[in-house]
């Protein structure tokens, strides 16, 4: 048996932690997605996505050594040959990286090629077609706090979601409702897992760089990569994405400041 065959068992055997038709709630890419739906979903709908997920994880992972994201970034599988759903996400990631100046990157400092920064927002991306192809009109799906939303979470009443507040993580820094423009949200910071992010040069003013930023755009893998760009690249970084992009952001600083944009001072009402 395999190493990868291992994992993929482990990981089934430990995937699904609650399992209701308005509530699923699975392990995956090393935290908790958990997906709402109000009206109830179907067990092979719920299934089917737990599969996506699994797919994603074993082929994006960089911590088994056969992975084909493993194999691609040491060079012993040349990218031309890789799968085209590997060259898709790198091309992606390719884009985004150019978009931000090089706030985001897939190019580590050690070298090679890690799609990670990509690889949650797709797959929360796919996560939603599939429940878009099998009809469901209200869902809200949460993957380690970055959400994909479509319609509403009761009549009448919008998903809400709220944002940690990075030096007290018991409390709420606000919240903030999703829209039909605006069902996409990530954040990036500093405070759950330390200092994670590779940043393009070293931060010019300390106290200015920020600890935490949430994104909300149209969709999940804009606001991924925004978020982690703009906490990269600090205060600049933001000022630059928020006239080439249509997003709203809400980012707090090292000395406690908040820099909101209009969306979350109106609570993305619409």
């Amino acid at each position: 048996m395999t190493a990868t065959t291992d994992s993929r068992r482990q990981r089934a055997d430990r995937a699904v932690l609650r399992d209701e038709p308005t509530r699923f709630v699975f392990e995956t890419m090393g935290t908790v997605a958990s997906l709402a739906v109000p009206a109830g979903l179907d067990a092979t709908t719920r299934l089917a996505l737990l599969a996506e997920f699994d797919r994603l994880e074993t082929r994006f992972t960089m911590y088994e050594p056969r992975s084909e994201a493993r194999l691609v970034s040491s060079g012993e599988l040349p990218l031309r040959q890789a799968s085209t759903e590997y060259r898709a996400v790198q091309a992606a990631a390719q884009h985004w990286h150019l978009e931000t100046g090089g706030a985001f990157t897939p190019y580590p400092p050690s070298g090679g090629i890690d799609l990670t920064g990509i690889v949650k927002g797709w797959a929360i991306a796919a996560g939603g077609e599939i429940l878009d192809d099998a009809g469901v009109s209200d869902w809200c799906l949460n993957v380690g706090g970055d959400l994909l939303v479509r319609g509403d979470a009761a009549p009448t009443r919008p998903w809400v979601a709220g944002i940690v507040d990075p030096s007290d993580r018991t409390k709420l820094a606000t919240a903030v409702s999703l829209t039909p423009s605006l069902r996409g949200l990530a954040t990036s910071g500093y405070s759950e897992r330390g200092d994670h992010i590779w940043r393009p040069v070293a931060p010019a003013v300390a106290d200015a760089q920020f600890i935490q930023v949430t994104v909300v755009a149209d969709e999940i893998i804009k606001a991924d990569v925004m978020a982690t760009a703009i906490l990269a690249g600090g205060p600049a970084t933001m000022l630059e994405l928020l006239v080439k992009q249509q997003v709203e952001v809400l980012a707090i600083d090292t000395v406690g400041r908040t820099h909101a944009t209009s969306c979350f001072a109106a609570n993305c009402a619409s």
